[in-house]
């Protein structure tokens, strides 16, 4: 990085009433001279939603140019590498987890699948706009930020699809578990029929239940490499590979270039955000995120009387 360039990053927890539905709270604090700007990119995830008021940051998924985003900038579920950059800034992020979108969102996941939004101009995600007041708020110690926002979120109604937010919970833990091989295995282990499952993946998933364990399988080898010191690809494959040809193009289709070509880019942002992030997409466990000293997790509760 160039001289006087720093970046932070913090994570708070949301309270345990909140964590089926959304991921880690993070701010990103990113500070350099001039016009510097850093650039970094992000493998497939579940929707985000970033707070930067203010901030020049610009993004893109895949290979299209970058575009000026938003003060309030969403991301649906991908399934494609997303490329940004930006110059000196302060954002606030969170990911939404399937139940969550179910809980909160009233609109079809597939209807947003790769594509990068404004939030505000989405009334789906009106219930989230209020966040962006929170975190512009001047002179506010970032805890206490971190407090209103995990208040807030708390207080949200459900929407109407809220009462299929466990069963979406029982798919996601499926499609976690390294020991599913199949659609029809994570149908069995949800107690739905296939035709059922590929519903509740377009609704609140965004892609096929078959797209939704390849990347699963894709993203444990990703988190294999990038945190237990592998020297080569191969020998990070998860198990459910054939071999190394096949997650070849796996990553080819996720990422949009070769593992090759990802591991000699820099990861200026990525890196210091791996492992929680991982942790997030359910690929790694809490004992790995542990082995990433510069994450320091913190409560984000209620506050105390």
């Amino acid at each position: 990085m160039h001289t006087g360039t720093s970046i932070e990053v913090r994570y708070f927890k949301l309270s345990a009433a909140l964590q089926p539905y959304f991921t880690a709270l993070y701010l990103f604090d990113f500070h350099a001279p001039g016009d510097t700007r850093i650039s970094d990119c992000l493998y497939p995830e579940w929707a985000a939603l970033r707070f930067a008021p203010g901030a020049q940051l610009r993004g893109a998924l895949g290979r299209g140019p970058l575009q000026e985003t938003w003060d309030f900038v969403c991301t649906g579920p991908t399934s494609r590498v997303l490329h940004f950059d930006a110059r000196s800034c302060c954002a606030w992020g969170l990911g939404l987890q399937p139940a969550g979108w179910a809980r909160f969102v009233d609109a079809a996941a597939g209807d947003f699948a790769n594509r990068l939004f404004d939030g505000l101009s989405e009334p789906a995600f009106a219930p989230f706009a209020p966040l962006l007041d929170i975190v512009s708020e001047p002179g506010e110690p970032v805890e206490a930020k971190a407090t209103r926002i995990n208040e807030y979120l708390e207080s949200l109604p459900p929407g109407p699809a809220a009462r299929r937010a466990d069963q979406v919970a029982a798919v996601h833990t499926a499609l976690r578990d390294p020991a599913i091989a199949n659609v029809s295995e994570i149908a069995e282990r949800v107690g739905v029929g296939t035709r059922t499952l590929e519903r509740i993946c377009a609704r609140w998933f965004g892609f096929p239940a078959k797209q939704e364990l390849r990347r699963q399988r894709f993203l444990r080898s990703m988190a294999r490499f990038m945190l237990a010191d592998f020297r080569s690809w191969s020998d990070a494959l998860d198990e459910r590979y054939y071999d190394q040809a096949q997650f070849v193009r796996d990553f080819r289709s996720f990422m949009e270039m070769t593992p090759s070509e990802y591991a000699e880019m820099p990861h200026p942002v990525l890196h210091p955000m791996l492992a929680q992030r991982l942790v997030d997409q359910g690929v790694v466990s809490m004992g790995e995120l542990a082995r990433l000293k510069d994450a320091v997790v913190q409560p984000a509760g209620r506050r105390r009387n």
